[in-house]
């Protein structure tokens, strides 16, 4: 029962998110979004905040920028022969956000706030599916506050720093390998808000020509830690209630993981600017799961599955026309490589290689408001998996999402 019990349990803490490597999400600006999430080495306007704080010093003007997208994911199941069940998860619309807000200082020190959700998603499979002893539901959210100062040292260079304070939570709920004397499999649910938590976001602008610049962001590791959070258990048999006592509470540590990124911007023209981005995501930090439990559960007070994640690249490309000094254009696309390793594939992690499609449109309607729109369409390959070393639940997954998203700028 107790090994049982704990190859169930390892891994839960964790959502995956459908649209990007491990259980990240990559919706930091509707704009950039439509040139498939570039902007390291350009300036993209309040939302150098997250991309490069260094390029912030070069905005002409204050501004204010809201937006938010709607993530319609799709997860499918289909478990090994020879049942070979098939489930699909019931995953509500995320709604990922972000607000940016510039004030110059002077015309070389600006100051800003970013509040974006860089982590985060939903799955709810259901009681049914074949997997419920892996998974049921899961909810993982992630805030991150940012306080940014930029300076710029030359008519070249730009430097910039904010520190990354994070709040979140997460609520899991699978079924027990217990049965109720009426019949009802048993149930566990942890829920918890984790401690703040602090990391910072840096980064260079240079242009050495009206045509090209460069930018690098490094993005530090965050490690959000929840203390006390409950361990609920329902239905089981009274046989089994010593080994699940009440009121027990859990502690675990969720990395968000440092990523590194170079960009590169090209203007061949006035109306057209191109961008290129390659990020390395430091997925390596994330070795293993530890739950420490109160008291013990199924006879132990720590559970510890191994994750072994690798670092993972993302190759990115976009670009935007200005057919007119209202209207603007925009299309990328994306590469993102997964860091879960063959034998580490869970229900709550079903990640492989992403490839996304994105096309947006800008227009302002005076000097000083202007909408973004994009649409991100993210294909993952189908991926096998006997999840032999993770305690996940084997089979195949293959996942989708599209992700439509407004967002409106202010300028004064």
């Amino acid at each position: 029962m107790k090994s049982k019990f704990f190859a169930l349990l390892g891994g839960t803490l964790l959502s995956a998110s459908a649209i990007a490597g491990g259980y990240q999400v990559n919706l930091a600006s509707q704009r950039q979004i439509g040139m498939g999430h570039t902007g390291t080495g350009i300036e993209t306007g309040t939302s150098s905040i997250f991309f490069n704080p260094g390029a912030m010093a070069y905005l002409r003007e204050n501004g204010v920028t809201v937006g938010a997208g709607a993530i319609s994911s799709h997860i499918a199941y289909r478990a090994p022969e020879p049942t070979s069940n098939t489930a699909e998860a019931d995953n509500d619309f995320g709604t990922p956000f972000q607000v940016y807000g510039v004030y110059g200082i002077n015309d070389k020190l600006k100051v800003g706030l970013g509040i974006y959700t860089p982590f985060g998603s939903g799955v709810r499979w259901g009681d049914e599916w074949s997997g419920r002893f892996g998974l049921n539901e899961i909810d993982l959210q992630a805030i991150y506050f940012q306080p940014t100062v930029s300076y710029r040292v030359s008519d070249k260079i730009g430097i910039g720093v904010g520190l990354v304070v994070a709040v979140g939570g997460v609520n899991l709920q699978r079924v027990l390998p217990l049965q109720s004397q009426d019949g009802q499999e048993g149930g566990l649910e942890l829920d918890g808000g984790a401690n703040t938590a602090y990391g910072f976001n840096a980064g260079v602008y240079f242009q050495p020509t009206e045509k090209l610049s460069i930018g690098v962001d490094y993005r530090s590791r965050v490690n959000l830690k929840v203390e006390d959070g409950d361990v609920i258990f329902s239905d089981i048999p009274a046989i089994a209630k010593p080994n699940f006592p009440d009121g027990t509470t859990f502690t675990a540590e969720l990395p968000m993981p440092s990523t590194l990124t170079l960009g590169i911007g090209f203007r061949p023209t006035e109306q057209l600017t191109l961008a290129v981005d390659v990020s390395r995501v430091q997925w390596s930090a994330y070795e293993s799961l530890r739950f420490d439990f109160s008291q013990p559960v199924a006879g132990s007070t720590v559970s510890e599955t191994a994750r072994n994640y690798e670092d993972a690249m993302i190759y990115r490309i976009g670009g935007e026309y200005k057919v007119s000094e209202a209207l603007a254009l925009r299309a990328g696309a994306y590469y993102d490589q997964t860091p879960v390793q063959d034998g580490y594939l869970t229900p709550e992690t079903p990640d492989s290689d992403s490839r996304g499609l994105s096309a947006g449109v800008g227009y302002a309607f005076t000097d000083m408001i202007s909408v973004d729109a994009s649409f991100l369409y993210i294909n993952k390959t189908k991926r096998t998996d006997a999840a032999d070393k993770s305690g996940g639940v084997p089979g195949t997954f293959k996942s989708t999402a599209y992700i439509p998203g407004l967002g409106v700028n202010f300028k004064f």
